[in-house]
């Protein structure tokens, strides 16, 4: 955490926009148009006023089939499938040609793509998934087979997981069995958002240098700030806790995929969505070198007036 950038963060990052519009992990429709709730409330424009250099890629073609019958107890298998699998193949496309990905969704079923594409060009990767959910059932411990709560499948030791407050017993089971690295809202109202978060790198990530995957459900966050999204929790994190984990990464240096997920226009009235975008945007523009205290831009020239003004309050 000590190993700074320098105060230009965002002048050197070129970053592909890849859109994952899924809503076949969960039971309610509207997710899938998350993507362009967030292009429409000014995405790309924010990104490139900070000095990103942005591409934009398009939605993900998922092409979803009339017909896809539960398996044990998983609904819509084939259709999340397919979709992961086309998710993984943009997300490899965009990280080997811009070298860092923002992948906005989409359900957290997204991750499930996100995750496999981004392991095929760094396979060393760890993951902060940043959840009121742990989203790590199986179709056997899952009650209702959506497969946005069991994306996760990697090394115990890679996950680390921030803000959960809604843990169904069978993940905890699997969380406490394995010793996973799980920090719930709880830990975070004991100890503070800056303690946490050193203890979640720490744990997955104790030498500083290996490339980071952050999987962003915006339910993290209290639904005060977040009302559109499908599983909402109270008590959860606040947008300047966001902001602060979102700046400390991009101070890393090493993020290099970030999933924005659960995004719902369909829930709520006009000001719930637009609240929702807004703070969704304003914490993603900080995992990109938006910074609080204000950023220095590269080309600007102190003018001479303002230089000689405070040469002479200095000389008094």
């Amino acid at each position: 955490m000590d190993k700074r950038r320098n105060s230009e963060i965002g002048t050197w990052r070129k970053l592909g926009v890849v859109g994952v519009p899924v809503s076949k992990g969960q039971r309610r429709d509207g997710t899938e148009k998350g993507p362009q709730a967030l292009r429409d409330g000014g995405l790309v424009e924010r990104l490139k006023k900070i000095g990103c250099d942005v591409k934009d890629h398009g939605d993900v073609n998922f092409g979803y089939l009339d017909e896809d019958l539960p398996h044990e107890n998983v609904k819509n298998p084939r259709n999340v499938a397919m979709g992961s699998l086309r998710t993984a193949d943009e997300v490899e496309k965009c990280l080997r040609t811009e070298g860092h990905c923002l992948a906005i969704g989409g359900d957290h079923s997204m991750a499930i793509g996100t995750i496999m594409g981004h392991a095929r060009v760094h396979p060393d990767m760890v993951v902060l998934w940043i959840d009121a959910h742990a989203d790590i059932n199986t179709p056997l411990t899952s009650d209702s087979g959506n497969i946005h709560g069991m994306p996760l499948s990697i090394k115990v030791d890679q996950i680390a997981w921030i803000g959960l407050r809604d843990v169904d017993p069978g993940e905890r089971k699997i969380i406490e069995k394995f010793g996973m690295n799980a920090f719930s809202m709880h830990d975070v109202d004991n100890n503070g958002i800056k303690e946490i978060l050193k203890k979640a790198l720490d744990a997955v990530d104790p030498t500083g240098t290996k490339p980071i995957h952050v999987s962003f459900d915006v339910d993290a966050m209290d639904p005060t700030h977040t009302p559109s999204t499908g599983t909402p929790v109270s008590g959860g994190l606040s947008v300047r806790e966001m902001c602060f984990i979102a700046e400390e990464l991009a101070l890393t240096g090493r993020v290099a995929m970030l999933d924005i997920a659960e995004v719902n226009p369909n829930i709520g009235d006009e000001k719930d969505v637009n609240q929702t975008v807004n703070s969704t945007l304003d914490v993603v523009s900080r995992f990109y070198g938006h910074r609080r205290q204000g950023l220095f831009p590269t080309n600007y020239e102190i003018p001479t007036a303002i230089l000689r003004r405070n040469s002479l309050i200095n000389a008094s």
